[in-house]
């Protein structure tokens, strides 16, 4: 292949996964709202920011900073299609080791976790008609194995 065909190939992925995130509102950079954020059980972390940017095939990339209750920074991620099929998480955790991926409509999408291969936790996410707030619920199992039912506000950055 010539390069000046490799370069139109690399113009037109660039255009198209562009495309894609002007088409998502969920792409972008969100902050937790600690005081609008709701946990139970409880506490909840005392900061969270979420990174989502668009990946080939229509696809979602997640790169999560988290500081816990305890002050501790984890990290977290996944690459994945909303097609409904189990994607691993970039760092499996206590309770879960892949994702699957739904979209409802333009502003609400679920993400599940699953733990090997068992369903652990639902979370529903709704971007603001404005784009200027996500709020996240979640319901579920915690690693400790406690039901939690979570509303988590996220302002855009």
């Amino acid at each position: 292949m010539s390069a000046g065909k490799i370069a139109l190939l690399a113009v037109m992925l660039s255009i198209s996964v562009a495309g894609m995130a002007a088409d998502d509102p969920l792409i972008g950079t969100w902050k937790l709202n600690v005081a609008k954020s709701k946990f139970v059980p409880g506490p909840g972390y005392k900061a969270q920011t979420l990174k989502y940017e668009a990946a080939p095939n229509g696809g979602l990339k997640l790169t999560a900073d988290i500081v816990g209750a305890d002050g501790k920074e984890t990290h977290d991620g996944y690459t994945a299609i909303y097609d409904g099929k189990e994607y691993p998480m970039t760092v499996p955790s206590s309770n879960a080791d892949t994702v699957r991926l739904e979209r409802i409509d333009a502003y609400t999408t679920v993400r599940t976790n699953t733990k090997a291969g068992k369903p652990t936790m639902i979370q529903k996410r709704t971007v603001s008609k404005d784009g200027k707030t996500m709020t996240v619920t979640t319901t579920g199992v915690d690693g400790q194995g406690r039901q939690l039912h979570n509303t988590q506000v996220y302002d855009r950055q």
